[in-house]
């Protein structure tokens, strides 16, 4: 699911770009890998997103309704260009299907491209220099009028100036009505906190390098993009049940409102040990049943009345975005980073 997080980063930036450019952004399919399938899936946009918020930011317009009313017009077959920053694999040529999920992606709007055009030294950023104009000034869009990139016009993790454009980013009616029907059904009456544990063996493997890589992944979220609130730790990236359970307490005793939690995990939701643990406070843990939708489980955290999220994670970054735009509360594991151990309270374990 961390790859829908990443996606999502690369929208936002996307949107930036095509705001900047004044075009229309055609509204790509989300790319997902089923178990079993050797291909990837494209699941369209409006699956879990309204349109009609997005245009309420700007001019878009999904991917289907562009191939099937618009592009036998304007994008002609011989004229469907594939743009790239340099050659990409073999030969002169940005060999925009090539490899999965590029091959799919285009297979799956029966889209085949003639040539390459190599847009370098151009770049994504938009917003420190007069890069927008010079865009402009080399690809106008009568000559140009489209320009489909080999991968998103964007940068991982979603560069500062595009996290508010998370506001035109709404879950549909269907996520929003599962979300709602999980609260008032499964969870009792009362305030819950979300939380996110990721603690999936690539995720134990992609803390190692926490040490030796100070803005691994999401970490600018709490940290900066320039690590001016710190560096990355073990306990941000992958908590211990302790630094997991402190982080909860203080939330339930600073909040007589609590009664549940609710747990999205890609592995461990540590739910009989999380039982036991707060048994004595009368809060009960919660997560969906199998099989998981992930989207599910960030809407729910999304409307939690708190929520506790992991600074390296990009699915936890999304929950963030999404929370900071309605003004709702935001913790993350391990940071800011806690005092000494022999200072910690023996009451929050």
């Amino acid at each position: 699911m961390g790859r829908f997080g990443n996606q999502a980063d690369h929208f936002l930036g996307a949107l930036g770009f095509a705001k900047a450019l004044n075009r229309t952004l055609v509204l790509p399919p989300w790319v997902e890998y089923r178990t079993g399938e050797t291909r990837s899936i494209q699941i369209p946009f409006d699956t879990y997103f309204n349109v009609s918020k997005v245009q309420e930011c700007h001019k878009a317009m999904l991917m289907h309704d562009f191939m099937d009313n618009l592009a036998p017009t304007i994008w002609p077959l011989k004229e469907r260009v594939s743009f790239c920053y340099s050659p990409r694999g073999k030969g002169e040529s940005c060999n925009a299907k090539e490899g999965n999920p590029f091959g799919p992606f285009w297979d799956t709007y029966n889209i085949d491209f003639v040539k390459s055009e190599f847009y370098g030294p151009l770049h994504y950023d938009v917003y420190h220099t007069d890069m927008a104009i010079q865009w402009k000034q080399k690809y106008p869009s009568k000559i140009w009028p489209i320009i489909a990139f080999t991968g998103a016009p964007a940068s991982f993790p979603v560069q500062f100036e595009n996290k508010e454009l998370h506001k035109c980013l709404e879950w549909n009616e269907t996520i929003q009505k599962k979300a709602k029907a999980f609260v008032k059904n499964v969870l009792p009456k009362g305030a819950y906190i979300g939380i996110h544990l990721r603690n999936g063996i690539d995720w134990v493997r992609a803390c190692e390098y926490t040490s030796m890589t100070p803005n691994l992944f999401a970490a600018p979220q709490c940290l900066g993009y320039r690590n001016e609130r710190g560096k990355a730790t073990t306990a941000m990236c992958l908590p211990s049940f302790d630094v997991i359970l402190r982080h909860i307490k203080r939330i339930i005793r600073n909040n007589n409102d609590v009664r549940s939690i609710f747990v999205a995990s890609d592995n461990n939701y540590m739910i009989e040990e999380l039982t036991n643990s707060l048994a004595r406070m009368q809060v009960q843990v919660f997560r969906q049943t199998d099989p998981v939708s992930p989207h599910l489980d960030l809407a729910i955290l999304g409307r939690a009345n708190y929520f506790i999220g992991n600074c390296i994670s990009s699915f936890s970054a999304f929950v963030a975005r999404e929370r900071d735009v309605k003004g709702y509360p935001i913790y993350f594991w391990g940071f800011p980073p806690e005092r000494s151990s022999p200072s910690i309270s023996r009451e929050e374990l």
